[in-house]
Parts: C-alpha cells; structure tokens; sequence
C-alpha cells in the first residue's frame, strides 16, 4: 500500500519523468561501475538504495537524505572502509527522457554523467514482476552517449565532467615509437627490486619499487625519479601499466635519457596501505604521504643507493591521483625538487593559486614543470586551469595534450616524454 500511496503521490508531480529504467555505466579510472537505484516516493521525501557492481564487488546501500522538488533529486550515499566513511552526494534534473547528474564523491571528485531511459519493452522485460519499484535507475556514463558531440562527452577515462577544448590544447611531441616499452634482447638492462623502508610517518614497515639502471656502481652518484601511483594502484601499478624498467633500459640503449634511479613507493600513508575496500576512503592519506615522501622515502633512498641528494637531481611525478601529489608536493617543495610532471592530475590537485603563489620563485628553482593530459580525459580541466595560470604568471612550463583518456597509454607515454628531459 505504501508503494502504491507514493506512486500516486508521484504521479501528480513528476511521474512521467521517474517511471520505467534509465540504464548505463560509469566508467572510472579503477574500471567499470555499474549502479542501480531504487527510488520510492512519499511527497517530497526520496527513499531507496543503491546496488553497486565493482568488478567482483557488489555492494547494497540505503540512500539517505532524499528529496524531491519539482525536476531535481538528490539524496546521498555512504561508503564505509574500516572505520572511515565517505559522504557522496548525488543531484540530478529530469529532463525528457534524461536524468542529469552531479555526483561529488567526499572532497576527492566532483561526476557528471547523464542517466538514459530504455525502452519500455525492455523494461518490462527486466522488471521484478513480484515486487517492481517506482523507478530504477541507473547511473550512465556519457561516454555511451554516441550521438553527443565528441567535446561534450567524457572521454573512455570517465570520471569528471565534459570535456572542453582550446586552441592550447594540443601535443608538444609526437607519439613514442612502437615497441617503446617492449623488453629488447642484445642491451644492457637494469635491475628491478621491491624493498622495505621504516615509516615513522605511517608507523609501519613498508615497501617500495626501486630501479637502478645498467652498470649500476656505488663509484658514481645518480639522480632519482620518484614515480607515484593513481588512487587504485600501489607500489606495483607503475610496473603494471608502463614498466618503467623496460622503458628506461631502452631510452638509455639509445642514448636519450641519463642513468638513473627510479622509486615506485606507495602514495597512501597509511596502516593498510592496499588499494582495497572503497579506495575513495583513503584519499586523506595520499594527502599524508607527503610527509612519508619528505622524512622516510627520500633518506631511505638516499641512505641505501648511491643517490645524489640535491634538489637540482631529484624529479617527482605521477599519474592521477599521483598526478595531484606530485604537483602539490613537488611545487610546495621547491628546495627539495627542481622536476615536477603532473599526468592526467586528479581532484586532489590544489588550485593553481596555492600551487603556485610565488610565480618569480618557480621561476628561479624549476627546470622543468611538466602538464599532460588526454583530450578524452574528463579531468583535463584541472590541468587546463593550472596551465592557463602559469601562461599567465609566464612561469615556463611544458602543456602537452594528446589523443588518450585517463588511461595507461597516457601514463606510459607521458613517462616516456618526461624521462628525456629531466636531468639534461
């Protein structure tokens, strides 16, 4: 009866535009998410849950907070890791046969995202017919969108929102050549090794990536790349998505980039340092690692490899969520770094005005400042903010946009590129 009350109810405001299935997917750096909700409704108020399906993840939740008034929705979600919950908030606009969305995930992410109505047949087809809700709905990602306009479509990355393209918004290089991280017979390769550190930072033994290059000798002092991981990787994702060993060992078979030593720690400071459980949860300790990288990474290194330890040797960069720390570590640490490379920099990014308050002092310390963003990467509007800043502040800095989403070939590519120019 209840049901029935609250389609009624419905039915004199908005029901035309809830009833029947609005399918689809989100498509997030991690993978492919894929959520249901069921909505009821009682006046005003929204009531319902979420089923979510994260690879071999599922998840059931109660939306909380609920409310309806005229065309909009919003209501909010809670995901839990340990003892650390997230606060997602969800509103979207009815119009015709499309609900619009925008979808802040805590203080990491802010999602847009359009909910497409199927056909009624379908449907029916797929309904409970014992118990059918009001309305399912389902998040859909534009990207399945074929009809909109490229530019208005977030990217196969997903995770942000439209894309918006400007005359900057170009490659600075070609493409690296195939096979550039292939594994090639008859050259000298490095050596690749998972050690541990002592975190007084995190309280914790923990691990980290190490390359050192061929010919590899306490005789001689290297510089050293400190690569940081999105917000589903660890110490290994690096690895996963570019081998950065491969790829070092054929730049220096062919003479394009300088011996060094390249550290894969892992960027969330944390006790339980697995990307497990909701990896949203854990974004407060990639902001933590910053004192990890500063006092325990970095002597680490310095104290067990033949490092050189001045700020004019050491480079640090990342991808997404590494992206974001690299910038605001990098650049908040000017006397430590003097190479800095954001790709494909995620929400964790701070405004360009905090990164950068004193354009003259950049100028000075900074040898290279490196951007790179995918023109299908729904995030590119954080590194296009910062990049329109420094053009500004004339602060010199490498802008390089090229074809990719927010996906491995963009890292790996953006590595390739940034590693030739770092300690020439």
């Amino acid at each position: 009866m209840t049901v029935v009350l609250g389609l009624l109810t419905l039915t004199a405001t908005r029901a035309a535009d809830l009833s029947g299935q609005w399918r689809g997917e989100i498509a997030t750096p991690m993978g492919l998410l894929k959520c249901v909700y069921t909505f009821q409704a009682d006046g005003d108020k929204l009531t319902g849950k979420v089923s979510s399906d994260f690879g071999d993840q599922k998840r059931e939740n109660e939306l909380r907070e609920g409310r309806i008034d005229g065309d909009m929705l919003t209501f909010v979600e809670m995901f839990k890791m340990q003892d650390n919950e997230i606060r997602i908030e969800s509103k979207g606009r009815l119009a015709g046969d499309e609900i619009k969305f925008t979808r802040k995930v805590g203080d990491f992410a802010t999602e847009e995202f359009v909910a497409k109505r199927t056909p009624a047949a379908t449907a029916t087809a797929s309904a409970d017919k014992s118990n059918a809700p009001i309305a399912t709905v389902a998040a859909a990602s534009e990207k399945t969108n074929a009809a909109a306009p490229a530019q208005q479509r977030r990217g196969p990355g997903g995770f942000g929102g439209p894309v918006v393209l400007g005359p900057d918004d170009k490659p600075a290089f070609d493409d690296p050549p195939a096979g550039f991280k292939d594994r090639r017979e008859g050259i000298a390769h490095g050596k690749l090794e998972m050690i541990e550190y002592d975190s007084k930072t995190v309280g914790a033994t923990r691990k980290m990536r190490v390359y050192t290059p061929p010919g590899y000798s306490s005789d001689r002092k290297y510089p050293v790349l400190y690569l940081l991981h999105g917000i589903g990787g660890d110490e290994t994702e690096w690895q996963r998505f570019a081998t950065p060993d491969v790829m070092m060992d054929n730049l220096l078979a062919d003479k394009k980039a300088v011996p060094m030593i390249v550290v894969m720690p892992n960027g969330r400071a944390q006790k339980n340092d697995r990307a497990e459980g909701n990896i949203f949860a854990a974004a407060p300790a990639f902001a933590a690692f910053e004192q990890d990288l500063l006092q325990d990474v970095i002597p680490a290194i310095e104290s067990r490899y033949s490092a050189r330890a001045d700020r004019e040797h050491r480079a640090l960069a990342g991808l997404s969520m590494g992206g974001g720390q690299a910038l605001n570590f990098g650049l908040g640490h000017l006397e430590t770094f003097a190479w800095v490379g954001g790709f494909s920099s995620a929400p964790n990014t701070k405004s360009p005005q905090a990164l950068v308050p004193d354009p003259e002092a950049a100028i000075k310390q900074l040898k290279l400042l490196w951007l790179g963003c995918g023109n299908k990467d729904g995030l590119i509007s954080i590194s296009q903010g910062l990049h329109a800043y420094l053009r500004q502040k004339n602060v010199p800095h490498i802008w390089h946009v090229d074809s990719n989403a927010h996906d491995p070939t963009e890292w790996a590519n953006n590595l390739y590129l940034f590693s030739q120019r770092i300690f020439q």
